[in-house]
């Protein structure tokens, strides 16, 4: 990925010091962090023979990561540049008004190989792999690390490194699968393929769940455990129509003491949230998540307003449409915005972390295993779990009773409950082959193949080997 002097010199550094570079920079960030201060790792005297010298330096390696994932608007994870926003740009979620030519491309789908958007995010994830590889070795190598503090940070980054190539693999297609941090090995990486991509995903996931407490670190739902490597797993199962293991691992989930849906659709998004799985820590104070910064409106839009498309679909009924669509008008037009996080900004102390993993996603991905397998109607069934998700909206029970039906009533759950959420509703539609019959009548430019994103010219120049690009681009 990299091929440049500069980054060639960091990359031995990072052989030579697993983290430092990473500690160096996120240190600073999660001293502002209730749940990361009690860690106290040691700012000055980071050195090659002290980075693994202890517990603390190691886990303020990893919370790093965590830390660099949130504390920008211009990230993959929240904000304008995030894959909640850019796909949902793409899909039917969001209209764009933004003169951003690089939003525009994706608005539009008629994006370019050399897209910002498409090379930074892509970046990004590689980043946050080569950190989880570069920790990885680091607690192979140490000796002054407990047993107890290896296991739960080499489940975390296992999970980390897994998460990165689920979203890699989902938006590109097929990817260099990195898992050191060789520099000359690196640099020229071919492109793997896509089951060996997920093989790698389910590997790291399955170590992840014995590695890890079913218990959180901490008071706070911001460090992954168990239940968050398994929510994972539930979906890359389901995503690979392995049916029968994505019953089982989300009905793991669902059944565990530690979770369960929020009877109150007002207190899904909540730090207390008993629905979230994973949330990412809100570090600053002035706002609570870059999505209620980005999403709520005050005035006319400037970037995103949620399409009326998606609006009108809602049954009228429905407790989703009146709890997380917030609206507002302007010289006579009404425009919605997402308003599943209400914080636009407060100068208080956050009440919102941004939520990654959910129970109620759990709920839908074993209706789908479950109506894949036929189990339709009745007790244990696709319909039980998607009355589940139906009764807290205070919907009436799905009338669906074939598969077809079953699969469809899914599928159009998925989309009003996980609306704006991590571009769920782009990988739906791409999975289930409804892309072209649904996007293709609403986006003047789209071509199947626009399902992919392009590999990013930049590093198509860098390494031959990435070649060729995907098709369509």
């Amino acid at each position: 990925m990299k091929n440049n002097r500069i980054n060639k010199i960091l990359d031995m550094l990072f052989r030579r010091n697993a983290v430092v570079l990473i500690l160096y920079t996120t240190i600073p960030l999660i001293t502002c962090c209730e749940e990361f201060v009690e860690m106290n790792p040691p700012v000055t005297s980071l050195t090659g023979n002290t980075v693994f010298m202890g517990d603390e330096t190691a886990t303020s390696a990893v919370t790093g990561i965590y830390i660099r994932m949130i504390q920008s608007s211009n990230t993959l994870v929240s904000g304008n540049q995030s894959i909640t926003s850019l796909m949902g740009l793409a899909s039917d979620e969001l209209l764009n008004y933004s003169t951003d030519e690089g939003r525009i491309e994706f608005f539009d789908n008629e994006l370019l190989s050399n897209n910002r958007f498409v090379y930074a995010n892509w970046r990004e994830f590689y980043t946050y792999i080569y950190t989880a590889n570069s920790i990885l070795e680091g607690l192979t190598t140490s000796k002054d690390v407990t047993e107890a503090a290896k296991k739960q940070l080499e489940g975390e980054v296992r999970f980390i490194r897994a998460f990165c190539y689920f979203y890699l693999v989902n938006l590109y297609g097929e990817v260099p699968l990195v898992t050191g941090t060789d520099y000359e090995v690196n640099r020229l990486v071919p492109k793997a393929s896509v089951a060996d991509v997920y093989y790698q995903i389910i590997y790291d996931l399955k170590i992840a769940q014995e590695l890890f407490d079913i218990d959180y670190v901490g008071t706070q739902r911001i460090r992954p455990n168990r239940l968050t490597a398994t929510a994972l797993l539930a979906r890359v199962y389901l995503y690979t129509e392995n049916w029968v293991n994505a019953d089982i691992e989300a009905t793991s989930v669902i059944e565990s003491e530690l979770c369960h849906l929020e009877g109150n659709l007002n207190n899904v998004f909540l730090i207390e949230s008993k629905e979230a799985i994973w949330q990412l820590q809100a570090i600053r104070n002035s706002w609570n998540t870059f999505d209620g910064l980005s999403f709520i409106l005050t005035g006319s839009p400037t970037n995103v307003s949620l399409s009326n498309n998606l609006v009108n679909t809602f049954e009228p009924q429905d407790k989703r449409l009146t709890n997380w669509i917030g609206s507002i008008t302007v010289d006579s037009e009404t425009f919605y915005y997402p308003f599943k996080y209400k914080i636009h900004s407060s100068p208080d102390p956050p009440v919102e972390y941004l939520t990654v993993f959910r129970v109620a996603e759990q709920y839908l991905i074993r209706a789908e295993a479950r109506a894949r397998l036929n189990k339709l109607t009745g007790a244990n069934s696709a319909a039980s779990d998607l009355n589940a998700i139906r009764g807290r909206a205070g919907l009436a029970n799905t009338s669906a009773t074939t598969q077809t039906e079953m699969l469809d009533a899914i599928l159009q759950e998925r989309r009003m409950e996980l609306f704006t959420e991590w571009g769920h509703r782009w990988f739906d539609l791409k999975r289930m082959g409804k892309s072209d019959m649904i996007l293709g009548t609403i986006k003047s430019g789209w071509q199947s193949t626009d399902e992919l994103l392009p590999l990013p010219e930049q590093e198509l120049s860098r390494n031959p080997n990435l070649r060729p690009q995907n098709s369509g681009y």
